[in-house]
């Protein structure tokens, strides 16, 4: 009986060995980037200690937190998570409120917040967090969920109130990124088209109303009271520069438009085989954020075209790879968590690669597990955890099937001598 026992108890599976190596040559290229944008900066400055690995260390130890936090959250069993979302969001929606209250102000967004000597950006959590509890909810209400009073609009009300302490920063690109992958998670959970488009619809029309009236009340403000919009005003022409720089890129290549002329520049320098990684000029206090927002402007430059299709076509089986592992889940609270986390992967690199080569407005996002960015990374590395944790489920289906052919098999040829001799005799006597 012991025995018996032992062989039909189900091990945990293997995780997806394809997603998991390649996540880690996604990292290991990212921080040989970040050393070739970023030396000849820190070298030069001393802020940076005149350390050309200032911001390589830095990266290279958070891509350490993050390979241990990754291996942490796969060898978490993956039902867990339905269990675990709901502290995790509590705890993250304290820190977008904190963030609000004690964040230092960076280039015009109160985004990070220092806990226990590390400098945070809590909306890099909230991504991960709202992914997780929109999968729980979505799948917890099932068909109710089609339903637009009991189904549809409480989550609604869930991504708004995440987006709007993003908002309030103000980090428009991170609450892009947060909405699209959120309305990716709930047109996989089975809306209805209908509520979704009527979502878009009214977020178009509220952006108009907030921007118009922003821009009236600016306006109309009295003369005495300049100090107190001048924030506001300069934030909203910034906003502003970046579309005309994405509409005409050549129309103030010294003010708004500096960034992304010089990031197109790079990248037509790179022509077909690039400089050579560590030969690019441009990042050489040309290009602003060269390790971080245009860091693929840096890899044009120096791989050329041919590399940066190769990185493109890595990184787009990477998705496509998380996508397949997503699908064979056959738990729909792990498919729409995979769904989500490859989405966001996806959303986001898309919206950093398109700013920096003219295909959309420049947000200023980081290219993820590519861009100097320690929250970023660390968050990045864990949702890949989660996703190997999905992995090892399926696998884990895979070795209960063959468990079960084995036992079969085994129990076939365990049938005794005598039973096997006279189903030979009756055989024979049929011939």
């Amino acid at each position: 009986m012991k025995q018996q026992s032992a062989q039909t108890k189900t091990k945990r599976g293997t995780p997806d060995f394809q997603l998991l190596i390649l996540t880690l040559l996604l990292v290991g290229f990212g921080l040989l980037m970040v050393f070739s944008s970023s030396s000849s900066i820190a070298i030069a400055n001393s802020s940076f200690n005149n350390d050309p690995l200032y911001f390589t260390k830095k990266q290279l130890m958070w891509a350490v937190i993050g390979l241990v936090g990754m291996f942490f959250a796969m060898n978490i069993r993956f039902n867990k998570y339905k269990k675990l979302y709901a502290p995790f969001f509590l705890f993250t929606t304290v820190l977008l409120v904190l963030v609000l209250v004690t964040g230092a102000m960076l280039n015009g967004a109160r985004s990070w917040i220092r806990i226990f000597g590390f400098s945070l950006q809590p909306a890099e959590f909230a991504k991960i967090a709202i992914i997780l509890y929109l999968s729980a909810l979505i799948t917890k209400k099932g068909e109710r969920f089609r339903d637009l009073k009991t189904g549809y609009i409480p989550v609604l009300v869930i991504v708004g109130f995440i987006a709007g302490l993003i908002m309030l920063q103000p980090d428009f690109g991170t609450c892009f990124i947060l909405v699209s992958t959120c309305g990716l998670v709930i047109y996989a959970g089975g809306a209805s088209m209908k509520h979704i488009m009527g979502s878009i619809l009214l977020v178009v029309l509220g952006g108009a109303l907030a921007l118009g009236a922003n821009a009236l009340f600016s306006s109309m403000s009295p003369s005495d009271a300049v100090d107190s919009t001048t924030a506001a005003s300069a934030e909203q022409n910034y906003k502003i520069g970046r579309i005309q720089a994405f509409l005409d890129p050549l129309s103030d290549t010294s003010g708004g438009s500096l960034n992304l002329f010089r990031s197109l520049v790079a990248i037509g320098d790179g022509g077909m085989t690039g400089s050579g990684i560590g030969q690019g000029t441009m990042k050489l206090h040309y290009l602003p954020n060269a390790y971080n927002d245009f860091i693929f402007s840096v890899i044009g430059e120096e791989l050329g075209f041919l590399g940066s299709a190769l990185f493109l076509l890595v990184y787009l089986y990477f998705i496509w790879r998380g996508i397949i592992v997503s699908l064979r889940c056959p738990d729909p609270f792990g498919t729409l968590v995979g769904i989500g986390i490859m989405g966001l992967i996806a959303i986001q690199a898309f919206i950093n690669i398109g700013g920096v080569t003219q295909t959309i407005p420049v947000t200023g996002v980081t290219l993820p597990f590519i861009s100097y960015g320690g929250t970023s990374l660390f968050v990045m590395m864990v949702a890949m955890g989660i996703l190997l944790s999905i992995s090892r489920t399926n696998n884990q289906d895979v070795i209960k099937e063959e468990r079960t052919k084995s036992v079969t098999v085994q129990t076939q040829t365990r049938t005794s001598p005598a039973l096997r001799s006279r189903d030979s005799k009756s055989i024979r006597r049929i011939r």
